[in-house]
């Protein structure tokens, strides 16, 4: 299969000639080995035997050749971690080490932090501009230093978003039919409760109820419902429900394989908003679990009794490329909501200098006026921080409107 570079390439290429350790932290199926192979002369499977005893056998990477060493689903054997951070201590070269997982270490299990000795990295599922290879698409990180352009044409249109959420942004299932991708899919999820959890050091008795839980989470895609809220949706009617401690067992540990990527809130470090909300905005890993654990086809989700639904959808789909973007110019994302919903924000793109880019999302061809109140009020409350505003739209074409606000179809926003 030919590699289709990443986002989080970008990243790697600015860090590795410096940094000695690098873990980079996903679900399974997003990339994260496939990326890390192009740069590694040696590579670690920990989940094959075979790896394992070559790793017992020489701990301490003596007898390996120069170059990157990949260790692959490195949690699998969690004592790797501190030879690991030992050796970067020793001084070993820039860009030795790659860990790749997709969990944390199971409870129970010790290892020190790497603060300092290894950088973290996410990776998520493809953002619409890692799918495609066109090169006119309005890069955020020329937006972020304020000389972008913001002009081009697309021909995409919702249907093209209802297929790109239902393709899913798993590399793996690109180029596959539409029934082969659903059966994929449906694997995924099974596997998350059969295999993934468990390996996680958790079994669940009433399989039936984690997997209600996780179809009322995908209900909640792009709110901030409550997570009794998300229990009660999950059982409607029942008397014996899942305990609260029951629905906060499942939210960890399906947030220690990844597959829970709420956004945090976002609140300006220098300059806090009082009465913000904390509370986080639920999201899957990737859109299309979220449309298949909805029962969903690419079809119905177009259907007009599920326009908002795929409102949520797009927003998840847009927020996963905001992310994606963001993270390869070391910038961070929040959502922005004070606790009386006077003003919310979908995402706030903060860069590492400071610079402030509020996004809505909005699954229309041509936002009103209205649609971009809230990011002129914050642009008012920070007008030397907000470098620019942007709405995310499906139109086919991207444009400035005379507020100032940057008009950018889903299809031309790229890093």
């Amino acid at each position: 299969m030919t590699y289709l570079p990443r986002a989080l390439d970008l990243q790697l290429n600015e860090l590795l000639p410096y940094v000695g350790a690098i873990a980079i932290d996903g679900p399974k199926g997003v990339g994260k080995t496939s990326t890390a192979e192009q740069r590694a002369t040696t590579t670690l499977h920990l989940d094959r035997e075979q790896d394992r005893i070559i790793l017992r056998a020489n701990p301490a990477f003596d007898h390996f050749p120069d170059g990157s060493i990949l260790i692959d689903e490195w949690q699998r054997v969690p004592e790797v971690w501190d030879i690991v951070r030992r050796a970067v201590d020793d001084g070993c070269d820039p860009g030795r080490f790659l860990l790749t997982g997709s969990a944390t270490p199971i409870a129970g299990t010790t290892t020190h932090s790497g603060a300092g000795r290894v950088l973290s990295l996410r990776m998520r599922p493809m953002a619409i501009f890692e799918r495609d290879s066109r090169e006119d698409l309005i890069s955020l990180k020329e937006i972020l230093a304020g000389s972008a352009t913001i002009t081009g044409q697309t021909d995409q249109t919702s249907a093209d978003y209802a297929h790109s959420i239902a393709t899913t942004g798993l590399p793996g299932l690109q180029n596959l039919p539409p029934l082969v991708q659903k059966q994929h899919i449906a694997s995924y999820i099974d596997r998350i409760l059969d295999r993934d959890l468990p390996d996680q050091g958790y079994t669940t008795r009433n399989k039936a109820a984690l997997l209600a839980w996780m179809r009322a989470y995908a209900a909640a895609t792009a709110t901030q419902a409550s997570y009794s809220e998300i229990l009660d949706s999950a059982t409607p009617g029942e008397s014996n429900k899942p305990s609260k401690k029951s629905s906060a067992t499942y939210r960890d540990k399906l947030s220690e394989i990844w597959i829970l990527d709420p956004l945090p809130a976002w609140n300006f470090a220098s300059a806090p908003f009082p009465r913000v909300s904390q509370q986080a905005t639920h999201f899957l890993a990737d859109p299309g679990l979220a449309l298949h654990l909805l029962g969903l086809t690419e079809r119905s989700l177009q259907a007009p009794r599920n326009a908002r639904i795929f409102g949520c959808l797009f927003e998840a789909l847009a927020v996963l490329c905001i992310r994606v973007a963001a993270e390869a110019n070391f910038a961070t994302v929040g959502h922005f909501r004070t606790r009386n919903g006077d003003h919310e924000i979908d995402a706030v793109i903060e860069s590492a200098d400071g610079g402030i880019i509020p996004v809505e999302v909005k699954l229309t061809h041509t936002p009103s006026p209205e649609d971009g109140k809230h990011l002129l009020w914050l642009r008012n409350k920070l007008p030397e921080e907000v470098v620019d505003m942007i709405i995310i739209t499906t139109g086919d074409r991207a444009y400035r409107r005379e507020d100032g606000i940057a008009c950018i179809p889903l299809s031309l926003f790229g890093v």
